[in-house]
């Protein structure tokens, strides 16, 4: 468990992709495994944890405070790292506390982490400068982790990532985009004329490149953002989405999760099936983990 202090001395693979489609279309697609850093702080959650995990750790108060909702990846990531660090952490969670919490909350709580649950108006004022000080009067002082981790910290810590390929001459890296904060760090930090493209989690997510501004993006930066495979919003699916992630398990033995790095490689699939890409392509996608999310699915439903 002490790997998680640094993240740049993790072993992760890069995996090929095996597809008739991609000889087929002259392209070659590679994975790069962040899911198999750790069974719970897998991912890019740690990447985008560290420089605040950094500060908590240093600092007198020994706090974090975060926000998420009742299946937030990033709240069970928070949670385990405080406790293996010796950093007390707070959930801000968003709506009223249920009868029966989700398995993501009760793995909170066998953490350590103190939960807080508040009505979704409320919520939405979690950025106020008032709602803050409220916690500080309510808490004392902490270090103050954005949901997800948005933030040009988190940005910065998700940009260590980089390290992994960018001496492996990938022509274009995709990855899930959900606060754009991963997405924001790999644009910073790849190398050369490598283009980054983002598949939106989320419905609607019009406001990228202004999100991708305050995240510290030159605009100069090359990118590009497919907003098409959500499958209707935030953990969202349908059946066709499921028989996706199982029939690329029984051809890779991959365990994909249904609410990021499966719609993103769903939407790969289909656009090289379309010939968005041009021959000779070399693609790296990134798992950005987040795999405890299919625990709420019905038994029986993934096939891993």
């Amino acid at each position: 468990m002490n790997s998680l202090h640094y993240p740049l001395n993790f072993a992760i693979n890069i995996e090929s992709l095996n597809n008739a489609l991609f000889s087929k279309r002259s392209v070659t697609v590679s994975m790069l495994r962040l899911d198999t850093i750790h069974p719970v702080v897998s991912g890019n959650k740690i990447f985008k944890l560290h420089y605040f995990l950094d500060e908590a750790v240093n600092s007198i108060h020994k706090q974090i405070i975060t926000f998420g909702g009742a299946y937030s990846n990033h709240l069970a990531a928070t949670a385990f790292a405080c406790n293996v660090r010796g950093i007390k952490s707070i959930g801000i969670v968003r709506g009223e506390r249920p009868p029966n919490l989700s398995h993501t909350l009760l793995f909170c709580i066998e953490n350590g982490m103190q939960l807080e649950f508040i009505n979704r108006s409320s919520y939405e004022n979690i950025k106020n400068e008032g709602f803050l000080n409220t916690l500080t009067k309510k808490y004392g002082d902490h270090t103050l982790v954005p949901e997800g981790g948005y933030s040009q910290e988190g940005a910065h810590g998700a940009k260590l990532i980089t390290s992994y390929f960018n001496s492996k001459n990938f022509t274009r890296i995709c990855c899930p985009v959900g606060t754009a904060t991963t997405f924001a760090g790999l644009i910073m930090g790849c190398a050369g004329d490598t283009e980054i493209t983002g598949f939106s989690a989320l419905k609607n997510l019009a406001d990228i490149d202004a999100r991708l501004k305050e995240l510290g993006i030159d605009a100069k930066k090359k990118y590009s953002f497919n907003g098409n495979y959500h499958f209707g919003g935030y953990a969202k699916k349908n059946s066709a989405l499921l028989a996706f992630i199982n029939t690329f398990y029984e051809d890779n033995k991959i365990p994909l999760d249904f609410v990021y790095t499966g719609k993103m490689m769903f939407g790969v699939y289909d656009l090289i099936n379309n010939n968005y890409f041009p021959p000779g392509e070399k693609i790296l996608c990134i798992h950005t983990g987040g795999l405890q999310g299919n625990e709420s699915l019905p038994g029986g439903t993934l096939n891993f």
